[in-house]
């Protein structure tokens, strides 16, 4: 196995394998960006959608509309509309960098051990299929976004699920929310972004 840790910058914030990138739906400026701000509407809190760094270079992957996919984020930036054609037509804005792995006293060996797995993982889900089974995070057949980066940090002892819930909504904490995984672990969050219309 590669043990390869690649670094990269993106908009300006650095990531490294394995870290997870947070992004709000929707970009105000463009018509279908307004489609995905509503659909975003229905996860709790403002981070909608996340897909995790792999590298080299602007290598990332994410399970969206057309499955379990890698995409290129080009010159450093988070370009949206430059990627959509790679990523299903998905419009998102740039929102911070989620890295579990820190602040948890790991030696650098086993960090790189844990992140290089964390990516292998998810470059062998590669070509599954969206699960719209929100309720069923734990099969493999196929992810929803922030599944895929939960099932990768499962299997190096990381449990990214903090039990967040839906009122009124039984059985909902067992979703694994976006929200969840930026607020349960260490976070950087942009300051390029938050430009979105008024809710």
């Amino acid at each position: 196995m590669n043990t390869m840790i690649y670094t990269y910058e993106i908009n300006g914030m650095p990531v490294q394998t394995g870290d997870i990138i947070c992004t709000m739906n929707g970009k105000p400026d463009i018509l279908p960006g307004e489609f995905w701000r509503l659909v975003g509407r229905l996860v709790p809190g403002d981070v909608d959608h996340v897909a995790i760094y792999l590298g080299p270079d602007g290598r990332c992957a994410e399970a969206g509309a057309r499955g379990v996919i890698t995409f290129d984020a080009p010159n450093g930036e988070w370009d949206t509309e430059r990627m959509a054609r790679q990523r299903g037509l998905l419009f998102d804005t740039f929102y911070g960098v989620v890295s579990p792995l820190d602040m948890l006293g790991f030696s650098d060996e086993d960090e790189v051990h844990m992140r290089t797995s964390v990516a292998q993982y998810v470059l062998t889900q590669v070509g599954k299929s969206y699960n719209l089974n929100f309720l069923n995070p734990e099969t493999e057949e196929a992810f929803y976004c922030s599944q895929l980066i939960y099932k990768a940090y499962q299997t190096i002892g990381i449990n990214l699920n903090t039990g967040l819930a839906i009122e009124q909504l039984p059985g909902t904490n067992q979703i694994v929310y976006p929200q969840e995984i930026w607020e349960g672990f260490s976070h950087r969050q942009s300051n390029l972004n938050i430009a979105t219309a008024p809710a």
